[in-house]
């Protein structure tokens, strides 16, 4: 939008509906260390970009420790941003030159208020940033002092129409909403420390007059490079019209059992116990998607590439191969060190840039553990997969249930969400431990209803044909009543 300051951090400016309404002034909060003095920076380097004048008035900071800390970015601010800081000299330092005059502690209010509407007059900036109002807090001594020499600011700098960031590291003892009344916006950075992991970051747009804006916390992280912000999918703002068709998994017996194949812009939900086979299943149909000419993304939250990679060359799928071609897009999460927003992220990145058809995350076991709350994770599950459906993409997520055989237990129950649910189990027969597939729900279309047994070896997946002559195969240990099984043991 033309009327706009953008911030220079794209995700910030998703949420603000294109940015900062110019002319006014904006309160970014936050508690010390999580991020301010780093987005007041992108917010005047973004300026400078646009050839617009900032200047960085600082009364806590030193220009030298500014710069440093820009420089740790990657910036050199140089001269494309002017800093005024109100911080003495040292030689004021010396006993005999002790002069109050530019200690904010000692420094009159009026003093502090009237070198700053100097330096605006003398360079007369179209972005301002100052860091921080605390040290005015504690120099106005009173809250209708503060109020008024906030509203004194407010309307002096409106005659330059200077878009303006207040910074407020919260430090006050008892919370003052002054500024939250005069400002036009106010934004506030988290940080959070969970149990175990990297610290997570998140952003909130508290208030912003006259103007939409995406409400909620939103994912954030600080890079080297600034800070960046994930906002929060919203399935619905993304309605593109989709022709669903059913295409085959490429395998002729998992097709029998899902009534054709599986449906474009579809979620599929790969349920069983560990080493039941539900990666291999994903990776099955994801071989079939990219021999049609299409692109897929695989994104491993458990296990490692490298081991990834080796068990599947020895079926004869090399993996690898795809990936270097193009064709396949692989990545390794850390689920310790990744959000959920950032994930989201991650996806919608892929899905967007390089018309990826297919999607599969394998587990959600593994992205449950980089969410906080587990109440919240079905919410973030739902958005995404609603928004690959309507971007025309197949989904497969993986979820691996507690236990062997008998009642499972699932971490959390998403079969609801999914269009497509494929149950994968063990069962014993005859001394040996076998595994059984069946399908237990698909929204579209018939599907077959039987159990079918399945064997994992050097050629890969092989589905038989359907367990007849099995009762309670999916309690584990079943009840043989026929005189063949469905899938008899190969004599070499």
């Amino acid at each position: 939008m033309a009327d706009r300051a953008k911030t220079g951090i794209w995700g910030l400016d998703d949420i603000l509906t294109g940015g900062l309404s110019k002319g006014h002034i904006f309160l970014l909060e936050g508690a010390p260390g999580t991020g301010k003095t780093t987005v007041a920076l992108q917010f005047l380097l973004e300026g400078a970009r646009n050839g617009e004048r900032g200047l960085y008035i600082t009364l806590s900071e030193t220009e030298k420790e500014l710069r440093d800390g820009a420089a740790s970015h990657g910036w050199d601010i140089g001269d494309k941003i002017d800093v005024f800081e109100l911080l003495p000299p040292e030689s004021l330092l010396d006993q005999e030159q002790q002069q109050s005059l530019l200690y904010s502690s000692d420094l009159e209010l009026g003093e502090t208020t009237r070198q700053i509407f100097d330096a605006v007059e003398r360079l007369k900036p179209a972005r301002l940033v100052l860091d921080s109002l605390s040290e005015i807090r504690l120099l106005a001594q009173s809250s209708l002092r503060y109020r008024r020499q906030i509203l004194a600011i407010k309307h002096y700098f409106a005659r330059f129409s200077t878009t303006v960031m207040l910074l407020d590291d919260l430090t006050a003892e008892v919370a003052d909403k002054t500024v939250h009344s005069v400002a036009h916006g106010v934004f506030r950075l988290e940080e959070l420390a969970p149990d175990y992991g990297a610290e997570r970051r998140r952003v909130r747009v508290i208030k912003y007059r006259g103007s939409k804006f995406r409400g909620g916390y939103h994912d954030a992280t600080i890079t080297r490079g600034g800070l960046n912000v994930f906002p929060r999918l919203v399935a619905s703002e993304h309605k593109i019209g989709q022709t669903r068709v059913t295409k085959s998994t490429g395998n002729p017996e998992l097709d029998a059992l899902l009534g054709g194949g599986i449906e474009t812009g579809s979620s599929t939900l790969v349920l069983g116990p560990a080493g039941t086979g539900k990666s291999l299943l994903t990776i099955v149909n994801m071989l079939e998607v990219i021999n049609r000419g299409e692109k897929a993304a695989f994104f491993a939250f458990d296990e490692e590439l490298g081991l990834l990679f080796n068990r599947m060359l020895k079926m004869g799928i090399d993996l690898e191969a795809l990936q270097k071609s193009g064709k396949l897009v692989i990545e390794q999460v850390d689920a310790a060190e990744l959000s959920p927003g950032e994930f989201a992220h991650r996806v919608r990145r892929q899905v967007d840039e390089k018309d990826i058809k297919t999607v599969v995350i394998d587990s959600l076991n593994g992205y449950q553990a980089a969410m906080p709350q587990e109440n919240s994770l079905v919410l973030h599950i739902h958005e995404l997969l609603q928004y690959l459906n309507r971007r025309g993409a197949s989904t497969f997520v993986t979820v691996a249930q507690h236990g062997l055989v008998g009642d499972m237990k699932t971490p959390v129950d998403v079969t609801y969400l999914a269009d497509t649910v494929i149950l994968l189990r063990y069962f014993e027969a005859f001394g040996a431990v076998r595994r059984a597939v069946s399908i237990i729900k698909k929204r579209t279309g018939s599907h077959e209803a039987t159990i079918r047994e399945y064997r994992i070896d050097n050629r890969g997946l092989t589905i038989g044909a359907p367990l007849t002559s099995f009762h309670g195969v999916l309690r584990g240990v079943p009840t043989y009543s026929g005189n063949t099984l469905m899938m008899e043991e190969e004599k070499s």
